[in-house]
């Protein structure tokens, strides 16, 4: 934005933008309302694109999901009392997920906030328990700070989202030109201290069965080579939690399995017989220690950022905090030279279940298995193409078997875990990465509740392809339904014709009518210049036959592990 010269007094909205400017903010997601229009007329003149929106929960994951994809900040903008609500689902998203995030809300005239008023509620106490930081603006000249603070707040480790509210009056109210947007600082990498680094690597060299669990903030902090020359090097199996999927390529031998689905599988085998957890990035809120560590023995090393988190299942015995990236190639030049054996036992899971999985994607069943489903989809996006998962049933499927080979190429919600994420998700990853094809796989129920943002896909002309695994019921619940109590109630629904809603916002809808279908329409689908729906029945009985398979299969290796005595 440039100022007159002539012009020696600024407005709160407009020195906001100019801040936001410096900020690097490329795009503000939202839609405009009576308390929010003068900070809406400076962004008529500014580099910054402001993205209409249908609905602000949309407007708040879009901004979710490019904080996932950049690192810094997506910002989302709305009134205040229902529009300021409105997003509060994303917000928490980021804020769970630890995506920065920036949510700006008009607000009622400081005149007004001592007596009831219309739309007024108290929006600072409103997002407090869903955001780093918030902070309503009371004079227009400390603008500048707050906004600084904010991003600050919103993108330092862990990061997550900050709030920032500005009465009406206070957005128009001019005073000296003087002031300016505050300096951003480099970001300062810290080292973890020689002691930690020593103590890390006498215990992995110890150890006989150690295993990598990989966690989100490894993705956040690029240290995708440095861990994977680590698990080459010292050969250790990667596990990785469901948003730190892609953290080392799986076609890699030392890449195991995504751990996060509510069964037994074969990745948590991995981890309850290993005799020293490596937890890289390792966030608790994915994937909580009690579901690896249920009789609190397991060695712990913890290699972050952030000091570990308090919790009685995760004790660390060493803690290595500083830059990840650093850290782990101090241990293995430390490690240099050590004759490590190979994991034989973790590669011969790791086939077993490879095998299963080529065996059930060849399955031509229609409606289709969530196998075939993801092993077509897995062969029609690119190695940097990305997935964005919705929330249900498909999420554990998606997080179980779709194979990644770079970071951030499988966007999932697994801190806060929110469905109707999919769709505006892919508008936001469009809008990052013109050039990569999009897919969002989305349950029928998820689906329906952002469906309105096809018409800001359409209005951004933008080609993504939004695939429906259809099965008319809240999946995921009713796989959970069955699993405790083996019946269902309250879980099912009828939908619209997906292909028709699809034409009537002016996109491209097919439908899969037998399982060869699926290959080619995906091709399809990504040669077109719009939106594009997909809609594949999907078989979830295969939901219940997983849990059944799973169970028996853990009761095999406990009775296994039993001593004669035992078994009688």
């Amino acid at each position: 934005m440039i100022r007159s010269k002539q012009d020696d007094t600024t407005t709160t909205s407009r020195l906001l933008v100019e801040c936001l400017e410096n900020e690097g903010v490329q795009y503000i997601f939202g839609i405009p309302g009576e308390e929010n229009l003068e900070l809406i007329s400076e962004l008529k003149d500014s580099k910054i694109k402001f993205i209409t929106t249908r609905h602000e929960q949309g407007a708040a994951f879009m901004a979710d999901v490019y904080g996932r994809l950049t690192g810094h900040a997506g910002v989302c903008l709305a009134t205040l009392g229902p529009g300021a609500t409105n997003l509060a689902t994303g917000v928490a998203d980021a804020n769970g997920d630890g995506a920065p995030l920036i949510a700006i809300t008009g607000q009622v005239g400081t005149e007004r906030m001592h007596i009831t008023s219309h739309q007024y509620m108290d929006l600072t106490k409103f997002f407090e328990p869903i955001t780093k930081r918030t902070k309503m603006v009371v004079r227009p000249d400390t603008i500048n700070e707050i906004v600084r603070i904010a991003f600050k707040y919103a993108e330092s480790e862990r990061p997550g989202a900050c709030h920032i509210d500005i009465p009406v009056n206070i957005s128009k109210m001019k005073f000296s030109a003087s002031e300016r947007p505050l300096k951003r600082e480099l970001p300062f990498k810290e080292k973890a201290v020689d002691r930690s680094i020593s103590e890390a690597a006498k215990l992995i060299s110890q150890a006989s069965n150690p295993i990598i669990l990989a966690g989100s903030q490894a993705i956040r902090v690029h240290a995708s080579k440095a861990l994977t020359r680590f698990a080459e090097d010292l050969k250790i199996p990667v596990v990785n939690t469901m948003m730190a999927k892609g953290i080392i390529p799986y076609d890699n031998k030392y890449a195991m399995m995504t751990v996060g689905i509510p069964q037994y599988d074969h990745a948590n085998k991995l981890l309850v017989d290993a005799d020293l957890i490596v937890a890289i990035g390792y966030d608790l809120v994915e994937f909580s220690p009690f579901r690896w560590n249920q009789d609190n023995n397991a060695k712990i090393v913890h290699i972050s950022t952030t000091p570990a988190h308090i919790n009685k299942y995760y004790q660390c015995d060493v803690e290595v905090i500083g830059d990840i990236s650093d850290a782990l190639n101090r241990i293995v030049d430390e490690l240099n030279g050590e004759n490590r054996n190979e994991p034989e036992n973790a590669l011969k899971i790791r086939k077993a279940f490879d095998d299963s999985f080529e065996k059930d994607a060849r399955n031509d069943n229609f409606p289709m298995t969530p196998h075939r489903i993801i092993s077509d989809v897995r062969k029609a996006l690119g190695r940097k193409d990305i997935l964005i998962s919705d929330v249900g049933a498909h999420k554990m499927w998606i997080a179980r078997l779709y194979h990644c080979y770079e970071p951030n190429t499988c966007i999932i919600s697994n801190g806060f875990a929110t469905m109707g994420i999919g769709l505006p998700g892919a508008v936001s990853a469009k809008l990052v990465h013109p050039e990569r094809r999009i897919l969002t796989v989305t349950g029928d129920g998820g689906f329906m509740m952002n469906s309105q943002e096809l018409e800001t896909a359409v209005r951004l002309k933008l080609n993504i392809v939004v695939l429906i695994m259809n099965d008319s019921s809240y999946g995921l619940i009713k796989w959970k339904q069955m699993d405790q109590y083996g019946e269902t109630y309250f879980t099912d629904f009828t939908n619209p014709d997906f292909v028709k809603l699809a034409e009537s916002m002016n996109c491209i809808g097919y439908r899969v009518t037998k399982a060869s279908d699926l290959s080619e329409l995906l091709e399809k689908a990504f040669h077109q210049d719009c939106p594009v729906i997909i809609d594949v029945p999907a078989d979830y009985s295969e939901n219940v036959k997983l849990s059944q398979k799973l169970k028996k299969w853990r009761e095999k290796l406990v009775s296994n592990r039993m001593r004669p005595e035992e078994k009688k």
